[in-house]
């Protein structure tokens, strides 16, 4: 058995954006992390790489810009001057055999703006007669947490549901609405409608608080927002910090001075040993950490499910187009159900600084696979491809063959925040603030996009750092600066 010779302040297990932002903030706070990611690259669901030249994002290709924390990231690296926003913010929704403007007025589809609603034809006539009810319906009780089908059906109707909210946000889970909390997806509008009896009012409302000034919505980098990733680890290494990867965690211990993880095969394990560890994995794998030293967390992770989806980026000659999309894309509604793609984005429309790579060429991912459906993607890579293409030719005529595919799986990608997630998430964390030097962090907890992503890794750092000071005072005083982890490994 041999021993290196200090040990790590600090381990963060999982090597994804929530994983490598919260190592950097210990690493610059001078405390000495170890990242150890069980997958050979980091990066987690930020991946992008070059299909027929072009850097198209195999993952998230956005991050929100009007929540502070990615940008705020970025910034922090020094690439703030390179974020780069879309060209064109318009799309659509495929409803009703017709590619159809999504209205103005709407929140994640409930809709605000009646004349937008009826003009963008997406409802039917006898859909669009039901919405205003909303406006002279008693109030619909919801104190506990319901599904966002529930109380948006009850309110609007069932077709504001299958056409508007359901795609998107679909968009975002690949969830189901009737499964989906409003509380969790949708908690701006959810806390202004426990003061009102209509949700349309409930929508104005969410409108009118939020900040006048026009500018960008999303953003990304000119390589792709799967570079973010590369970024943060390069800084968290001039930092002092260490990453490791194809370094899967099996086991996380209590000990009396902290924490023993157990990495590696059963055959020959290697313990490292940290005064603090941040559990930045998927919910599944953090529950199977957790099982034995904090339970009651362990059992409410497990109950997360997880969506899975393939992203099919075509890559076309643009002379295959009849003509270019206006658009950066479209959704797809589950009740359009001869459609397998459930969403469409024109990338090389949508991002100006990737069209100016090859102007003969235009980018197109397409989603596929829906929470419950994950035998649609259990094809080949072809046959995802070929209904890729299929859509395509349907909704928008074009013709020929590609001229470059990729495939990208994510399998369990997705995880659903159905009803009752706030709670379970609070019940989590209750459990985890039990165990002094632990903490959580990732797209499980708060949201999926990368600023909630960030913002749950800044807050585990601050619960670690807290206790590393707090054992620094108690032992020696020391200022936690260099040094790597101790492993040991039996022999």
């Amino acid at each position: 058995m041999t021993s290196s010779p200090a040990a790590t302040q600090a381990v963060v297990v999982g090597g994804g954006i929530a994983g490598l932002t919260a190592a950097r903030e210990l690493a610059r706070a001078g405390v000495r992390v170890t990242v150890l990611e069980g997958s050979p690259q980091t990066g987690g669901k930020l991946q992008v790489s070059e299909i027929a030249g072009l850097p198209v994002d195999e993952g998230a290709e956005a991050m929100l810009v009007r929540r502070p924390e990615g940008l705020e990231l970025v910034r922090e690296l020094g690439r703030g001057g390179e974020l780069v926003n879309p060209g064109t913010t318009s799309s659509a929704i495929l409803s009703r055999g017709a590619l159809r403007p999504i209205p103005s007025g709407q929140v994640m589809g409930v809709p605000s703006d009646l004349r937008a609603l009826a003009a963008s034809q997406v409802l039917s006539p006898a859909g669009l007669a039901r919405v205003p009810l909303d406006l002279v319906l008693p109030g619909t009780p919801h104190d506990a947490d319901v599904s966002v089908a529930g109380l948006v059906g009850a309110r609007l109707g069932r077709e504001v549901v299958d056409r508007l909210v359901e795609p998107l946000l679909g968009g975002v889970y690949a969830g189901r609405a009737e499964l989906l909390s409003f509380e969790a997806t949708l908690p701006a509008l959810a806390a202004a409608a426990r003061g009102r009896r209509s949700l349309i009012s409930a929508v104005h409302g969410v409108r009118n608080a939020a900040p006048k000034e026009e500018g960008p919505v999303f953003a990304t980098l000119p390589g792709g927002l799967g570079t973010l990733p590369g970024a943060v680890a390069a800084d968290l290494a001039a930092a002092g910090g260490t990453i490791r990867t194809d370094a899967m965690v099996r086991e996380l211990r209590r000990r009396e001075d902290g924490w023993r993880l157990t990495l590696g095969p059963a055959r020959d394990p290697e313990y490292l040993d940290a005064d603090a560890v941040v559990i930045a994995v998927p919910a599944a794998p953090a529950s199977r950490l957790l099982r034995a030293q904090v339970p009651a967390a362990a059992a409410e992770l497990a109950q997360i499910e997880y969506a899975s989806m393939a992203i099919v980026t075509l890559v076309y000659p643009a002379a295959a187009f009849p003509r270019l999309p206006k658009g950066s894309g479209y959704l797809v509604p589950a009740v359009e159900s001869a459609h397998e793609v459930k969403a469409v984005t024109f990338s090389s429309v949508k991002w100006p600084h990737l069209r100016a790579h090859d102007p003969g060429l235009i980018a197109v991912r397409c989603s596929i696979g829906r929470f419950g459906e994950e035998h649609t993607l259990q094809r080949a890579d072809e046959e995802l491809v070929a209904a890729a293409t299929a859509e395509l030719a349907d909704t928008c005529g074009v013709g020929g063959p590609p001229a470059e595919t990729r495939v990208t799986r994510w399998g369990g990608g997705l995880p659903q925040y159905n009803v009752g997630h706030a709670g379970r998430v609070a019940r989590i964390r209750a459990a985890v603030a039990g165990e002094p030097g632990l903490a959580v962090a990732g797209a499980a907890y708060d949201g999926l996009g990368v600023p909630a992503c960030v913002a749950s890794a800044r807050a585990a750092a601050v619960r670690i750092l807290e206790h590393v000071r707090s054992r620094r005072g108690a032992d020696d005083g020391s200022d936690g600066s260099g040094g790597q982890a101790e492993g040991t490994r039996a022999q």
